[in-house]
């Protein structure tokens, strides 16, 4: 029997569902770990006494379920599998490989006699139909590739081995990634390869031939502009001016903003608002963009040298998303908080995130957009540093690899 890894992470975010008639949609990019999350769920039921008959479980991209393309072979299969009248677990597995599927779902849901979970790569699940169809009755949980904290304890329920010098280990995560699968390789060039792959597979399956996509060779270069510009203020006149200026391909606006909500449709990319913390209020038009992960930027270019600002950034944001923390980017004057977190209704902190404060220069302008907020939230100061002060005039200087690999919450 296979030996599953329990990412609790979420795990905790959908067991007080369990035996709930709410549908449970659990979205993210491809190959993040949703069917390995079902497996956990089904063997954490069996482990609470729900018999073998009363959990159905089909992977509708695998060989055994080939056949079944329709909502109505779909019906057909579930109703042969359905034995009784007890309260019955449903797991189907990349549902969206079945169009309009919609309607199926709401009828068994209707019955009141299952508790069902869907998996898909996309967000054509909470798109359309669904989303209008069954408002109100489901609850998405977004999975992410591992964080840094996931990744070593993986590698130690596996007991694979962890380089002893942390930083080596943390630099190695940065340029390999968070894909679970990648795990079953050992050899640098081959989780490379493997994450490459994944990235072509999500290019093909998710994007390629969306109909919205008109022009692909345009679609591409807005592609890897958003891509190469993580954690970079982006805005659909930012990338107009380098398509017509740079490229001098003539392109419509909204064209633009399409192409972008494809790729955040298909959890490449997750956007983060900029608020002004002195009108209160989300600054429309500019936002930042943070990668799944941070190999999807490695697959995608030659050059592997680490910028350590947009990195780390990336990694908070994605560690702080995984926890349930509401983020933005925060805007005085013409001063930038790297992050507000929100947590639940009245929890807020400001971060900053900067590879080291290790001359006063830089300790100055890392500091300075906490000295312009008046309100009196917890601030943090999140770096590399191995020896520093831990607290700076009332802000927490905080080590990110300490902080994430020991899995804690602001």
């Amino acid at each position: 029997m296979e030996k599953l890894y329990k990412r609790e992470t979420y795990l905790k975010k959908i067991r007080g569902f369990y035996n709930d008639t709410m549908i449970k949609v659990i979205t993210g990019i491809r190959r993040c770990g949703k069917s390995y999350l079902l497996k956990t769920i089904i063997e954490e039921l069996k482990e609470s006494k729900v018999k073998d008959k009363d959990i159905i479980y089909i992977e509708l991209d695998k060989k055994e379920y080939k056949n079944i393309t329709t909502p109505e072979e779909l019906e057909t299969t579930l109703d042969n599998l359905i034995k009784d009248k007890d309260f019955k677990y449903i797991f189907l597995d990349e549902i969206e490989n079945i169009p309009n599927f919609e309607k199926l779902i709401n009828a068994y849901y209707e019955e009141k006699n299952y508790s069902i979970f869907l998996t898909g790569s996309n967000s054509y699940l909470l798109s359309g139909e669904l989303a209008t169809k069954l408002t109100g009755r489901y609850i998405e949980i977004e999975m992410l590739p591992l964080n840094f904290y996931e990744y070593l304890d993986m590698k130690k329920y596996y007991k694979q081995k962890i380089n002893s010098n942390i930083y080596e280990e943390f630099t190695n995560f940065i340029r390999n990634g968070g894909f679970p699968g990648s795990l079953n390789y050992e050899n640098n060039e081959d989780k490379i390869t493997y994450t490459q792959n994944i990235i072509e597979q999500i290019f093909e399956k998710d994007i390629k031939n969306h109909k919205k996509i008109k022009d692909k060779a345009t679609f591409e270069i807005i592609e890897k502009f958003v891509v190469n510009n993580f954690g970079a203020i982006i805005s659909i006149g930012s990338i107009y001016n380098y398509l017509t200026k740079e490229t001098n391909i003539n392109i419509d606006r909204r064209t633009i903003k399409t192409y972008i909500e494809i790729l955040e449709n298909a959890k490449i990319i997750y956007p983060c608002e900029q608020f002004d913390l002195k009108s209160k209020k989300v600054l429309e038009g500019k936002k930042k963009y943070y990668l799944a992960d941070l190999s999807i930027y490695y697959a995608l270019n030659t050059d592997n040298r680490i910028n350590y600002g947009p990195v780390l950034e990336n990694i908070v944001y994605t560690y702080l998303k995984s926890k349930n923390y509401h983020l933005s980017v925060g805007k005085i004057g013409n001063l930038e908080c790297d992050f507000i977190a929100r947590y639940g209704f009245e929890n807020y902190y400001y971060i900053q995130v900067s590879k080291n404060i290790d001359n006063h220069e830089t300790e100055k302008r890392e500091l300075k957009p906490f000295y312009e907020i008046k309100e009196m939230y917890p601030r943090y100061l999140f770096t590399l540093d191995l020896i520093f002060q831990k607290n700076i005039n009332g802000i927490n200087n905080i080590n990110i690899i300490d902080f994430i690999s020991n899995n804690k919450d602001l």
